[in-house]
């Protein structure tokens, strides 16, 4: 299975109905944890991302990824900007040069998303940020030979409820310590809905 230029439209189109249908729910996770408006600002982005890709054509899933990444970079505020920006750019980098692109392509793209992830917020998994799903997925993809969207609704779903029996050691969250524990990260909240939505785009469901 390959990815092509109308896939990632797709995803991108299918996430931010994610977003805009959660944009509450995400910033009362934030409001638990962090400062509050999670929901509004990764809403803010994504809307700004299908207004841009909806004017724009493409011939290579890199232009879209890139356009993303630039998009979420200038839209979304506090830290979920340069982070969900970093990630995409690092995708977009990754898939240069073809017009669609194979597996084990977007398998290493995501190896260089985690790490421009890692390196831009200093976090490691385990610290109750979107690095969490984001390395989870990058992992679960390494062990397969083809895309298989339900097992990677799984894997992303898990890694999002494995935030919550985690102690928060980076952001507004860690400043609560202890009391960070029990409370779902919105950031990998965020990140299940856009690698569910990615799974969706595999399948084909509008």
């Amino acid at each position: 299975m390959v990815l092509h230029v109308e896939q990632v439209t797709a995803w991108m189109y299918q996430t931010n109905d994610k977003i805009q249908s959660n944009k509450d729910y995400l910033s009362s996770l934030d409001q638990a944890i962090g400062d509050g408006d999670h929901g509004i600002n990764m809403a803010r982005g994504f809307e700004a991302v299908v207004s841009t890709i909806a004017d724009t054509s493409y011939s290579t899933v890199s232009e879209v990824l890139q356009d993303v990444a630039k998009t979420l970079m200038s839209n979304v505020g506090g830290a979920s900007g340069p982070l969900f920006g970093t990630a995409f750019l690092k995708l977009s980098m990754g898939t240069k040069g073809t017009e669609e692109v194979d597996y084990s392509t977007f398998v290493e793209s995501m190896d260089q998303a985690v790490a421009g992830l890692q390196q831009r917020g200093k976090a490691e998994q385990g610290e109750k940020t979107m690095v969490d799903v984001w390395s989870s997925v990058a992992a679960y993809l390494h062990q397969q030979d083809d895309f298989h969207p339900k097992t990677l609704r799984k894997i992303a779903s898990s890694s999002m409820e494995e935030t919550k029996g985690m102690i928060a050691t980076k952001g507004r969250a860690s400043y609560l310590k202890e009391r960070s524990k029990g409370h779902l990260d919105p950031g990998s909240v965020s990140s299940y809905y856009i690698f569910t939505s990615l799974a969706d785009s595999l399948e084909g469901k509008e």
